[in-house]
């Protein structure tokens, strides 16, 4: 097994292709299953047999509808120029009704379409998420997943509802767009004093930055044990092996940390699933009652007043000596 020990290399198993346990349930999986040896280079090699079921159906319909909608309207932004579709696709948007608006229903083409394609698309979402539970049960797992999805739909819900909601208006949604999208945060932290000031905003970032660095040292300490079939985390759980034991006494020796195959995996679920909730908070309290963050964290001493560098701009007419 020496030459798998390689972050380039990687241990393929090929095998008869499996139709899955069964159900509590009957459902229908459609598909033949095959393997795909390139496929078999990121994960399993085995695609298919799927199933949607109703919910998976119901939320892929809708997900489509919104993403029609949204590609249309771009589309018809560009005088339905195919090239300059593609050619300006990161710089277009579907823009959210304007301020005057209110709550209320905007005509079409003046931000109609975007809750339109929002509802459509917060539909989809929350089907899928119904299905992500419903699958885990029909499964007999825990539904971990289902949670922890969850927690990026709450910001996303905070984004293009709740603090619309509360704001009083649908033009203080994100538009729908990657560039825009970008535009609309930049603004948004210029707006309200910059939210690099915001507490949760803080927090957001370092659970980011958390998340990142433990998943990256969980999956390089399994590599470097799989040759002792660290990758069997579950039954060394509970039935420690070479591997295990290996892992958690490397990090010991150097980070001090005592990590079992079961608690990185805890550690590393909360810290990604607080990285959207904490930001969601942030995001919803900016506005409603925090207007200005910066001033926010000089008050309560988290960032010094900006020393005064210019001198005060005097009006030369109340100069000495100034006639009218």
């Amino acid at each position: 097994m020496a030459e798998y020990q390689n972050i380039f290399t990687a241990v393929q198993a090929v095998g008869p292709v499996h139709h899955g346990i069964e159900h509590k349930t009957e459902s229908t999986r459609d598909g033949e299953p095959f393997l795909v040896h390139l496929i078999g280079r990121f994960g399993n090699a085995q695609i298919g047999p799927i199933y949607l079921g109703a919910l998976g159906v119901a939320s892929i319909f809708f997900g489509t509808l919104a993403f029609n909608i949204m590609g249309f309207n771009m589309l018809a932004s560009v005088n339905w120029d195919p090239i300059q579709f593609v050619r300006q696709l990161f710089w277009l948007a579907l823009e959210p009704p304007a301020p005057s608006h209110g709550l209320g229903l905007a005509p079409l083409n003046q931000g109609g379409w975007w809750q339109i394609a929002g509802l459509f698309l917060t539909v989809s979402i929350l089907l899928w998420w119904m299905r992500t539970y419903r699958r885990a049960r029909e499964l007999g797992m825990g539904t971990h997943v289902a949670w922890a999805f969850l927690a990026p739909i709450w910001l996303f819900l905070v984004l293009g509802l709740f603090r619309p909601v509360l704001m009083g208006n649908w033009g203080e949604a994100v538009p729908f767009g990657i560039f825009p999208h970008l535009d609309w945060t930049a603004a948004f932290s210029i707006r309200y004093g910059n939210l690099f000031y915001n507490p949760f905003h803080m927090l957001s970032i370092a659970f980011l930055y958390g998340s990142a660095l433990l998943f990256a040292m969980h999956g390089a300490t399994i590599l470097a044990v799989s040759r002792f079939g660290g990758e069997r985390e579950i039954e060394q759980i509970t039935d420690r092996g070479t591997a295990s034991e290996r892992a958690a006494l490397f990090w010991r020796w150097t980070m001090g940390f005592n990590a079992t195959m079961e608690s990185i995996h805890r550690w590393a679920w909360w810290f990604a699933v607080l990285t959207p909730i904490t930001g969601g908070i942030g995001i919803l309290l900016t506005g409603t009652v925090v207007d200005n963050w910066y001033l926010w964290a000089v008050k309560h001493g988290v960032a010094p007043m900006y020393p005064a560098v210019w001198a005060p701009v005097i009006d030369p007419a109340t100069l000495q000596g100034v006639k009218p």
